[in-house]
């Protein structure tokens, strides 16, 4: 049985949360690149969380940890990420998609809602379209800011580059701007070490992968109610969004980075399960 243990420095205050997993096993997504996951608990709704880029399902510790009494919960880690499999031709938001199907159609999950951190949340959208009847609701988390936007394939081929040239150095870069300043050192470095061992390959893959992009076309697609929760180091644009998706919401917590489950993971919690309560 795997254990994973988080810890969470919040001044002289530390959390640990573990998952203790009741199920751990592996799929193989629609290009037949192995897939891991991890389950949990029981109920009617799933809670399927997806990681960010360059992260893992060790992401969600304190909601596997917490919510398993309330819910069945799973994790999974997206291919090139994790224990996941990284033989991918095409690092694409859509084949991430395909991930989280397979996860769901192996373990018979009929009522789902889609938890998206970062990359996670356009993935959710992908993923939903891809579950018809099974998805009840997207909740993205620090994500899914504006769904007007189309990613600019001059930016992502100059990420990617910024990657291929210097990876750690790039990589120590992005994660420093997904926190608020002097907060959450013990975090940041945890997330670090684990981030930045992705495998460049697959990193730069992915970058060049996102180019072109369509938000708003993955926004209609998803076909259920779209929610986040997010931190407020980037604006959450609620008017925007109900342009593309009128079934819009987003709870803002002040002073919270990329990672508020990570960060304040009982406020959060509490936050997803009125969200999750709503969807019908």
């Amino acid at each position: 049985m795997l254990t994973t243990a988080v810890f969470v420095l919040d001044g002289a205050r530390c959390i640990m949360a573990a998952i203790e997993k009741d199920v751990e096993g592996r799929v193989r997504s629609a290009d037949g690149v192995e897939i891991a996951y991890s389950a949990r608990g029981s109920g009617e709704t799933a809670l399927v969380f997806i990681h960010g880029g360059l992260a893992d399902r060790t992401f969600w510790a304190p909601q596997l940890s917490s919510l398993a009494g309330k819910f069945r919960v799973v994790a999974l880690d997206l291919a090139g990420h994790g224990e996941s499999g990284r033989g991918r031709k095409a690092w694409t938001i859509a084949a991430f998609g395909e991930d989280v199907r397979a996860v769901v159609e192996a373990l018979g999950l009929r009522r789902v809602v889609l938890i998206g951190n970062s990359l996670g949340g356009p993935v959710a959208l992908e993923a939903a379209r891809l579950l018809r009847g099974r998805a009840i609701g997207v909740v993205g988390v620090d994500t899914l800011h504006d769904g007007t936007v189309k990613l600019d394939p001059v930016e992502s081929h100059a990420r990617a580059e910024a990657f291929r040239k210097d990876f750690m150095g790039a990589c120590r870069a992005m994660i420093d701007a997904l926190f608020h300043p002097g907060t959450e050192r013990d975090l940041r470095a945890w997330a670090e070490k684990r981030m930045c061992a992705t495998s460049p390959e697959v990193v730069v893959g992915m970058m060049e992968g996102f180019a072109g992009y369509d938000m708003a076309a993955a926004f209609r697609g998803a076909g259920v109610p779209i929610r986040a929760i997010n931190g407020d180091l980037w604006p959450t644009r609620t008017d925007l969004n109900r342009t593309v998706t009128p079934d819009f919401d987003a709870v803002v917590m002040t002073g919270a980075g990329h990672y508020p489950m990570l960060e304040r993971p009982d406020e959060f919690n509490r936050h997803l399960v009125e969200i999750v309560s709503g969807f019908k």
